[in-house]
């Protein structure tokens, strides 16, 4: 109990972004860049989709969720990160740390549920577009739009609970610049062998299983561009394709590093980088991969730009 006790009245010690690297300025004046182009460029797609009805379909749907956990994952993290360089503060209290970690594994697990329902989508426009309105119909798009917020809320629930009931009772210098679940059970003071190999079983599950979605619905995607008679559409359909496997990559790389590979197989400079490729960079991407290179959201932009009068006139 007592042990309890202190791990719930004691702060943590981020040790921040740039502890390892240097020079510091530079590298969060790049952070802070990439923040501010991912946070636009989701928050604009956001406001394309929920205001042109010629992106009220299925698609964009699911990209517009795709944008809203894009906007939260690094507002969870970055912003406290660059102001606690600043002042040079870099303490976090045990409750917050516990609301880190809870909203990162509710928009990640999330966010990997999104991607593999995105999958599905093309698969069934490529593949049957037919039967396209039936199979990705309103009710259908709802289901999935619930399914991957619920599976983010139960995970982040069990996660966060499971870890915070450890007693941290040692170092309270966490070596990452965000309270993540493997570098704060690195922390702990009693035996955690269990629940880490808990931890990789649950990471088969909650990682590979949409992860196994995805890589069947590219599969049958590629196979049917390749079917395809005209040239120029098989180059696009492909060129696209591979865009969003290679953010799919990224994403599910990191994320299968950080909680699939065993923690001494990898350092805290390497925890680092990976988690600012799915915490950021990633982010940052998916609207320029996804939907602003689209000619119906350039279309959507050019009309609200007209609105706005920010385009001369002839």
């Amino acid at each position: 109990m007592g042990e309890s006790n202190l791990s719930m009245t004691s702060d943590f010690t981020l040790m921040g972004l740039f502890s390892h690297s240097g020079p510091p300025l530079v590298l969060l004046s790049l952070v802070v860049t990439i923040f501010t182009v991912g946070l636009l460029g989701n928050t604009v797609l956001l406001f394309l989709i929920c205001t042109d009805s010629r992106l009220h379909t299925p698609m964009y749907f699911l990209l517009s969720q795709l944008s809203l956990l894009d906007v939260g994952f690094p507002l969870v993290t970055i912003p406290k990160m660059a102001i606690d360089f600043l002042q040079g503060e870099s303490s976090i209290s045990f409750q917050g740390c516990g609301a880190q970690m809870f909203f990162l594994m509710l928009m990640g697990v999330s966010e990997g549920v999104v991607l593999s329902f995105m999958s599905y989508d093309r698969y069934v426009a490529v593949c049957h577009p037919l039967h396209y309105p039936l199979l990705m119909r309103r009710q259908v798009c709802l289901l999935m739009m619930g399914t991957s917020w619920l599976s983010g809320v139960l995970v982040a629930c069990i996660q966060t609970s499971i870890i915070l009931h450890f007693p941290y009772c040692a170092s309270r210098a966490v070596d990452h610049f965000f309270c993540e679940l493997p570098a704060l059970l690195k922390l702990s003071c009693a035996d955690t062998s269990a629940y880490d190999l808990a931890l990789s079983i649950s990471g088969v599950l909650i990682l590979l299983l949409p992860l196994s979605l995805i890589a069947t619905s590219y599969s049958q995607v590629l196979g049917a561009i390749f079917r395809m008679h005209s040239a120029e559409a098989r180059h696009k359909a492909f060129t696209t394709c591979c865009s969003h496997i290679a953010v799919v990559g990224l994403f599910y790389g990191a994320a299968v590093f950080m909680y699939m590979v065993p923690g001494t197989y990898h350092s805290p400079q390497q925890d680092n980088v990976v988690s600012l490729f799915y915490s950021l960079v990633t982010p940052t991407l998916n609207p320029l991969i996804y939907s602003l290179r689209n000619r119906e959201v350039r279309m959507a932009l050019v009309k609200v730009l007209d609105r706005a009068g920010f385009r001369s006139k002839r």
